[in-house]
């Protein structure tokens, strides 16, 4: 039997094996390639990141650390603070997909796993953020939309309901159709004062639906309700379709995001905690006139302590605590909540004020980093500048330098991103410095620049010193005068 001149490929297509083939020709072996090899060559570069890790004069990496750990949270302050309005009472609901997808391993330990201990923490930052808000969360499995929590303002029932789904094991096929309609069933009472949102967690690359999806998606457009999607796998046509329907005055490419590998995933997902942009005034117009803005009335109650239990208006449960309703005086266990008998919106007030500062991006801007050099001539300029102010009022020249040494400094620092050698950062408003934790603070506790608070809130006390200081010599030369006469 004569030999072979070619090399077996066992599973290869006959693609394959027409594109690498072996020939004998003149007693020597060649092979006959199409080039097929060398393209998949070009994509298959391997970045390998450890060896992006410097190591220490120690001979350790535990610097490497320290920067990327700096790194991440300066991050976390080079947010977009461009003054946006937001809104600032949001009702979401999330859909988890709880299909047999969600079992790979792509994202460890599984998409299953990771997913809901995302949803975790995403539940608990979305109300840091969105106090007055409410969520509510749905799971799709076995072609059927399951609730797994009720529209509420509790986290910790959210949190408990998502530990629960622990114990099951995720199975079947989604179906879109049948999370939207259910999730646009809940939606329907919200108010027209507070945003409408859907999130889709999506692991899969069908949808098993009883009808035309199309139509649903119509029915979401109709309602104003906004959607976004995270994909864990590749993008899906219909998905797409569903965020350029349902967003049509924003890029998809905000609303529609494949995760890339588990800290993506967790950006992506954190990122829709941050209240969403409202409508530009001529989409406002386009829109019904019950969504636009209007005024919103509020409870404040009081926090009660009866010495009997009492049922509740909420839950039917008896219990000793709770708050009574400021119009109806109907009791209820935890605030924020709507009132069930009165359907008057219940809050403290010092939740109010904390979803006023988390809606509001226009704290101090972004702490400009700055290096040893700029902080020993930021600091001749200042004592400069004092000294002028203390001896004279400066003129209109030097302040115009002044601004401009400032804008050009700023300027040159906006691009900059990284994180500062000096770990010192400037506020571009006051020009006080801060530390990176202090600036961590300021952008998401706090939401205001303590330097400019404390300047303003020094020119109103010289202004009030200043007018007290004239009254009482004018009071204390006309009494002497009194007193003389």
């Amino acid at each position: 039997m004569a030999e072979s001149d070619e090399e077996y490929a066992p599973g290869g297509s006959d693609d394959d094996v027409e594109a690498h083939q072996m020939t004998n020709v003149g007693g020597h072996t060649h092979s006959r390639s199409r080039g097929k090899g060398r393209e998949d060559d070009a994509f298959a570069t391997i970045r390998r990141t450890w060896e992006d890790v410097e190591e220490g004069p120690d001979g350790t990496i535990s610097g490497a650390i320290d920067s990327l750990l700096q790194q991440g949270k300066r991050k976390r302050t080079l947010k977009d603070t461009t003054p946006l309005q937001r809104g600032i009472i949001r009702h979401l609901i999330v859909i988890i997909d709880l299909s047999a997808a969600m079992t790979e391993k792509d994202l460890r330990p599984t998409r299953y796993l990771l997913t809901i201990r995302y949803c975790q923490d995403f539940v608990t930052e979305f109300f840091e953020q969105n106090p007055i808000s409410q969520i509510g969360i749905i799971g799709m499995r076995d072609g059927l939309a399951v609730r797994i929590s009720d529209m509420s303002g509790n986290p910790s029932d959210h949190i408990s309901n998502l530990q629960a789904l622990r114990s099951t094991d995720p199975k079947g096929q989604p179906s879109l159709q049948n999370a939207f309609d259910m999730a646009r069933a809940a939606l329907f009472h919200a108010p027209s004062h507070g945003t409408r949102e859907i999130l889709l967690l999506f692991g899969s690359l069908l949808s098993s639906d009883p009808g035309d999806i199309h139509t649903t998606i119509t029915s979401l457009v109709n309602a104003h309700i906004t959607t976004s999607v995270i994909g864990l796998s590749a993008q899906v046509a219909i998905c797409l379709t569903l965020v350029k329907r349902t967003n049509p005055h924003s890029n998809p490419q905000k609303h529609y995001n494949i995760a890339l590998d588990e800290v993506n995933y967790r950006e992506l997902i954190m990122r829709l905690a941050t209240p969403p942009e409202s409508h530009t005034q001529q989409a406002a117009a386009s829109v019904d006139n019950s969504n636009k803005s209007s005024l919103l009335m509020m409870g404040f109650p009081s926090r009660v302590t009866d010495p009997s239990p009492s049922l509740c208006a909420c839950h039917s449960r008896p219990t000793t605590g709770g708050y009574l309703c400021s119009r109806c005086s109907s009791k209820v266990c935890s605030l924020p909540t709507t009132c069930p008998a009165c359907s008057l919106t219940l809050i403290l007030s010092s939740t109010k004020h904390a979803a006023y500062n988390a809606s509001d991006q226009t704290v101090g801007g972004t702490g400009n980093p700055i290096d040893a050099a700029q902080i020993s001539t930021k600091a001749a300029l200042s004592n400069a500048q004092n000294a002028e102010s203390a001896s004279a009022e400066p003129s209109a020249p030097a302040l115009l330098k002044s601004a401009q040494v400032t804008d050009s400094t700023h300027k040159r620092r906006d691009g900059d991103q990284t994180v500062s050698e000096s770990g010192r950062y400037e506020c571009g408003t006051c020009g006080q410095f801060f530390c990176l934790d202090c600036d961590v603070f300021c952008h998401e506790i706090v939401h205001n620049c303590p330097g400019c608070m404390s300047r303003e809130g020094e020119m109103i006390s010289r202004g009030d010193e200043g007018q007290n200081s004239d009254g009482a010599m004018e009071i204390d030369q006309s009494a002497t005068n009194g007193e003389k006469g």
